[in-house]
């Protein structure tokens, strides 16, 4: 037994678990693009969140200060803005390209702390990998592809916030916090792009399964995860979500990728598996 953990369940599995349940769930939302405009499907699943984590975790709210205030609505609109900007970069370039851009935002927090020479070269790796995405045969729409970069922006300053918030906010309670902010945040546009569309039932349930996905699962199985599993490991794990992500567009959407495309992917996937472990030996994790 691994501290609550049965034997045979290694918490590796828990962290690609939910890996692939996030990605399958942005596979799935994506499918709907063409019924419901991303907005309000962001929204939607901003909603489903929100509902599903006060019903698990109740946050606190009396007594509470500016400063944990101020820490929760940073982490907020961080994951609300992150959540709306990669699915509106889904609509208009290939998932497994969007991830791969977005995945740009922690690997520059985790180059960005760095002086040393070699933690530099893994930048360029990752910038290479950018370069090659120009390359690619059909041109991607530069509107997709800076709202991949606005959406790694936000999972940056997620991570920057996440820290603060799990001390201000304790359990899941910083999740409820932050998936109320979005959903209150996003209501306004998402109701006025939604329209009609957005109130069918199949667009429901699919809004339902999505937030299960996309949110809940990963949440609870990255939560456990993190108590047996060392910051460098669950790091490296997660640079495997574009190679997921890429997969899982396949699988479900018949995307398929140029090999300039898959070389590109696999230089920042390289790229954020080097920065994680140059920064785990100087934190000595």
């Amino acid at each position: 037994m691994k501290a609550g953990l049965p034997a045979w369940l290694s918490p590796v599995w828990l962290v690609l678990g939910a890996i692939v349940s996030v990605q399958f769930g942005a596979a799935i939302a994506k499918s709907v693009f063409g019924v419901v405009d991303p907005t309000a499907f962001a929204w939607l699943r901003m909603v489903v969140s929100a509902l599903l984590f006060y019903a698990i975790a109740r946050p606190r709210f009396r007594g509470r200060t500016w400063a944990d205030w101020r820490v929760a609505l940073g982490y907020g609109l961080c994951l609300a803005t992150m959540n709306w900007s990669i699915y509106q970069s889904f609509a208009r370039i290939p998932l497994g390209l969007a991830v791969t851009i977005e995945f740009l935002g922690p690997l520059a927090v985790a180059i960005a702390t760095s002086r040393r020479l070699r933690d530099f070269l893994w930048a360029g790796l990752a910038a290479l990998g950018v370069v090659l995405l120009g390359w690619s045969p059909a041109p991607l729409d530069p509107v997709g592809v800076a709202f991949a970069l606005l959406a790694g922006a936000a999972w940056a300053g997620y991570i920057v916030l996440a820290g603060p918030t799990a001390r201000a906010w304790s359990g899941l309670t910083g999740a409820t916090v932050g998936s109320l902010v979005g959903a209150i945040g996003f209501a306004i546009p998402g109701l006025m792009v939604g329209g009609a569309a957005l109130w069918q039932p199949w667009v429901l349930a699919v809004g339902l399964g999505v937030g299960i996905l996309s949110s809940t699962i990963p949440y609870g199985l990255e939560l456990v995860a993190r108590r047996h599993i060392p910051s460098g490991t669950f790091s490296i794990l997660l640079s495997l979500e574009p190679a997921v992500a890429a997969l899982a567009a396949l699988m479900l959407l018949g995307e398929r990728l140029a090999p300039i495309e898959l070389v590109a992917m696999a230089c920042v996937i390289v790229a954020s598996v080097g920065a994680t472990r140059a920064m785990t030996r100087r934190g000595g994790d």
